[in-house]
């Protein structure tokens, strides 16, 4: 290096500013994209020291300068490191917290172990100090690099890199040897290739190593210590130092110098920092720099939904559905939780690999434009079923692991019925399933066990309340309902409601007249109309039709009713079509379970229930988070009767996932993820309903539906031999017959173009199986065309997951970025509920008309009548036939519609028309499925499918 006859002065101040001019450019830039991206600074101070305070003020100045929200925690001198920490991990679970200081020092009462602690709760990613462990470790590593570098040395690089001197190979002398400036200086000078020479207030022969530093930076705190004499000429010399010594002329009586005697180093050096002008003012421009760079990291990772997949080790001759299941490893819940974008504190586990997802998501994705959304629907089915389910896993699979988008499958929770019956589970199938497959199955998360003792609850506080106004005189029923307790009565929340239905404006239960009391204590329920049944999640068809009250206890007040399937409760349907805790909670009050014998509607808030029901039913609203045998995401959630009730997955997990799935402003369109739902059964039933119940209910509107068909179903429709589980089929099934296939696909075509009339696109999925020839497959993906499918796919995902259904995955994205669906519904629900019901079997099944029964007649009266004639519509009938009739397969024509019974469900929000002979309590057959049902010697279930 060269000498000058003056050093060139470091104006700290004026690169400070180009610093922050930089910072302010880069979040004016960053906000222009996107315009929710704002970097905030938390600093933590506890007490109120004068110099803190000062500093506190400088950085919250700096911070609004250059954009940076700044927000100032303060705690009281004398608080705990306990709490102190608790502050911090609070500001590190807050996601608009960019960047967390803690002002040090913390007071006489923390000591050097206790300020490590506090430096090291705040999180590596928000320690724009630079003084976590976990950053300081990586500063002194050769081998990588830290998040952040402590503000003060980040600046001292910053100023002796402006001098254009270079660092690598010269000799650095540093003094000083804090963790705040000397050892960080050190290590980040020796990663440029300097060699290092660190000195101290011991070391020996302090003036001679400091007369061979190329580059000098003194941190040693000891007032002009450093004379010129000692410095070798050209150096560049960083002074770090802020002491105070004494001078009587300044009015404070003293004067800030560094560690150098700046006179007389100034005629020997080549680049020398003032004091103050020097280091002081690039440790704010810096901490700005890092809290720039820390909201831009936090900014990119919440936008990241980077799937893991888990590899398939596939096999040429397919396990057993449960043999693939156990093969597979899943990832443990909370690494998928975190992978899809879920914070710590929105993930409540159950076990290893299942977890239910907090609501309080909702509100923090509000702001995000959904994602995509897809209802998998199918052609009407044989009772083996189509692999709808299935399809619904590997195309989410094909999507997430294969293509990279974020895919999130959306399907209901089984009912044992079918796991136990002959149906199967609804865990899809082969290489395309929900894992862990037993545990899918079989209880889950107890949702359906407490939508059982809600249901029953109901039932139970029905038939009690008919008992006790039958056996009790007005005046013993109104004390017993309203009690005094230490000579005082008060009405019960719910009460005051009934009170209000009533049109009785009084709050105390003294002042109601003798009529009011009759009107508010009996509820006088007319037993013929009651429609509330017990339910049991078993195929139990000897529960179909019971007597209850046979007990002496009950004083001959026996009456017949019947247990429906657990699935089948409006409990269930009630969950599926919530939009939160607080309306499910309404929703169920909301509830009516007969008529009084004035004609007026009971419901389980008249009867005092409503909120016990919420209570046992408060958890079931969360969605179920668990995941594909390629490690993607899946939501299960409620599990509504697809023939009673509407057969959809809930709303709930449907707006978590597309929010999930969904882009901030700013993001490109092929950011955006997919939320595919499943519609029970074929597309005149689960589809059908999604749109006219679910999508008026939940505000959302589909953007495709993808229809599942097989050559077996289609060959079935056109008049192949029947179908029956555990038969074997019929060589029509097996072989090619391009005949009755192409009959067959009328029932498709018709499925199709009931699609077009909610304006949505249409993507045919063909459901590959072994024994499916070319020309069969190629004959089903014209005729689909043909049709006025978007796109018609084959797919051979139950062999070969997720790959399978790659090129079914391309074709929906492909549909869906083409343009927007025209989504509208059916029908308007203001029409008379009898038009409604005609609409539909005219529209989807193809009727010539409806004829209601007497009874049907009757209740579509009393519900006009009683207030509740502009609800949708939820068909219940088989799923076997366009018809009420099982019987008439592929498109039949020139039949009525028998409605033998139209039920309602006002807290779910529908009425459903019974057809035919519809059953809600299935039953078991000869062999049922759990004959093969057991568990080996390490507990494993064994024989699921």
């Amino acid at each position: 290096m060269s000498s000058s006859t003056q050093a060139s002065v470091i104006d700290g101040t004026a690169i400070a500013k180009s610093v922050r001019d930089q910072v302010a450019q880069r979040i004016s830039s960053l906000k222009t994209q996107y315009p929710r991206f704002q970097p905030q600074l938390a600093i933590v101070q506890a007490g109120a020291r004068s110099d803190s305070s000062l500093y506190v003020r400088m950085k919250a100045k700096a911070a609004e300068e250059v954009g940076v929200t700044f927000k100032h925690v303060t705690l009281p001198a004398e608080a705990t490191v306990e709490e102190i920490v608790d502050v911090v991990s609070g500001l590190n679970q807050d996601q608009t917290v960019s960047g967390i200081l803690v002002q040090l020092p913390l007071g006489d009462h923390v000591n050097n172990e206790d300020e490590r602690k506090v430096t090291e709760a705040i999180s590596p990613e928000k320690d724009v100090d630079g003084f976590h462990a976990y950053n300081i470790g990586h500063l002194s590593s050769r081998a990588s690099e830290p998040l952040f570098t402590p503000c003060t040395p980040a600046g001292v690089i910053r100023l002796i890199e402006s001098t254009g001197v270079p660092i690598a190979g010269a000799n650095a002398v540093v003094l000083g040897r804090s963790d705040i400036v000397g050892s960080p200086v050190a290590a980040m000078l020796r990663k440029r290739d300097a060699t290092v020479t660190q000195c101290h207030s011991r070391t020996k022969g302090l003036q001679d190593i400091v007369k061979h530093a190329d580059i000098l930076v003194s941190a040693i705190g000891k007032p002009q210590l450093v004379q010129g004499s000692w410095i070798k000429p050209g150096a560049v010399v960083i002074d770090v130092g802020t002491n105070y010594i004494s001078d009587p002329t300044k009015k404070s009586g003293q004067r800030l110098v560094g560690d150098v005697n700046y006179a007389s180093a100034l005629p020997v050096a080549s680049h020398i920092t003032p004091v103050p002008g020097g280091v002081g003012p690039m440790t704010v421009a810096m901490l700005m720099h890092n809290t720039l760079k820390s909201a831009e990291i936090l900014w990119q990772k919440s936008l990241e939904r980077t799937i893991k997949p888990l590899k398939l080790n596939i096999l040429e001759k397919v396990p057993s559905d449960i043999e693939i299941a156990m093969a597979q490893t899943p990832k443990p819940i909370v690494q998928l939780a975190a992978e899809i974008g879920l914070q710590p504190s929105e993930v409540e586990s159950y076990g290893k690999y299942k977890a239910k997802v907090e609501l309080s998501v909702l509100e923090r994705l509000a702001h995000r434009k959904d994602g995509k959304y897809v209802v998998i629907s199918g052609i009407t089915p044989t009772p083996l079923g189509e692999g709808k389910s299935t399809t619904t896993i590997g195309l989410a699979q094909a999507l997430g692991a294969h293509l990279g988008r974020a895919a999130f499958a959306c399907v209901r929770q089984p009912s044992q019925g079918p796991t136990f019956g002959i149906k199967g589970g609804a865990a899809g199938g082969g290489y395309s399933q929900v894992i862990p497959m037993d545990e899918f199955n079989l209880h889950l998360t107890g949702d359906i066990h407490a939508v059982t003792a809600a249901n029953n609850l109901l039932a139970a506080a029905l038939d009690a309340r008919m008992f006790h106004e039958a056996t009790q005189s007005d005046k013993a029923l109104y004390s017993r309902l309203v009690p005094a307790k230490k000579g005082v009565r008060t009405f019960a929340p719910l009460m005051l409601k009934r009170l209000k239905k009533l049109g009785i404006d009084k709050t105390n239960p003294d002042d109601l007249t003798p009529e009011e009391i009759t009107a508010f204590a009996r509820l006088d329920v007319d037993a013929s109309t009651i429609t509330w049944n017990r339910v049991l999640d078993v195929n139990d068809r000897f529960l179909r039709k019971i007597t209850i009250g046979q007990n002496d206890t009950e004083k001959g007040h026996a009456r017949e009713t019947g247990f429906d399937i657990a699935v089948a409760s409006e409990c269930m349907a009630v969950l599926a079509l919530s939009n939160s805790l607080a309306d499910m909670r309404e929703r169920l009050g909301a509830m009516v379970v007969a008529t009084s014998k004035s004609g007026q509607p009971i419901t389980a808030d008249d009867i005092g229930v409503g909120g016990a029901l919420a209570v046992l039913m408060k958890d079931t609203v969360k969605p179920n988070l668990m995941q594909t045998l390629e490690g993607t995401p899946v939501f299960v959630h409620a599990g509504p009767f697809a023939n009673i009730a509407h057969g959809n997955s809930s709303i709930l997990a449907d707006r978590v996932a597309l929010k999930l799935a969904g882009t901030e402003e700013g993001e490109s369109s092929d950011r955006e993820g997919y939320v595919l739902t499943e519609g029970g059964f074929g597309a005149d039933m689960g589809m059908e309903k999604f749109c006219n119940i679910k999508c008026r209910v939940s505000g959302l509107k589909p953007d495709a539906t993808v229809i599942v068909a097989t050559t077996r179903a289609l060959k079935m429709h056109g008049g192949g031999p029947e179908v029956t589980p555990g038969k074997p089929l019929h060589d029509t099934y097996v072989k090619e017959d391009l005949v009755t296939l192409k009959e067959g696909i009328k029932n498709l075509v018709r499925h199709i173009e009931n699609c077009h009339k909610f304006g949505i696109k249409v993507i045919v999925g063909i459901n590959q199986f072994s024994s499916d020839s070319p020309a069969e497959l190629e004959l089903i993906r014209s005729e689909s065309l043909a049709a006025g499918a978007d796109a018609a796919v084959v797919s051979n995902h139950w062999a070969e997951g997720g790959a399978g259904a790659k090129a079914l995955a391309e074709a929906l994205v492909a549909a869906c970025e083409g343009g927007s669906s025209n989504f509208k519904f059916l029908y308007d629900v203001n029409l008379p509920i009898e038009e409604k019901i005609s609409i539909i079997s005219k529209e989807i099944y193809g009727a010539d008309g409806i004829q209601l029964s007497e009874l049907a007649q009757k209740q579509v009266d009393t519900y006009t009548r009683q207030g509740y004639g502009n609800l949708p519509i939820c068909m219940a009938k088989t799923q076997y036939s366009f018809s009420h009739d099982p019987k008439l397969k592929n498109v039949p024509s020139g039949f009525t519609i028998p409605i033998r019974a139209v039920r309602l469900s006002a807290g779910a929000g529908f009425l459903y028309p019974i057809l035919g002979d519809m059953q809600t309590m299935p039953g078991l057959g000869t062999r049922p499925g759990f004959w093969e049902v057991s568990i080996d010697e390490q507990g494993h279930v064994v024989g699921l499918f």
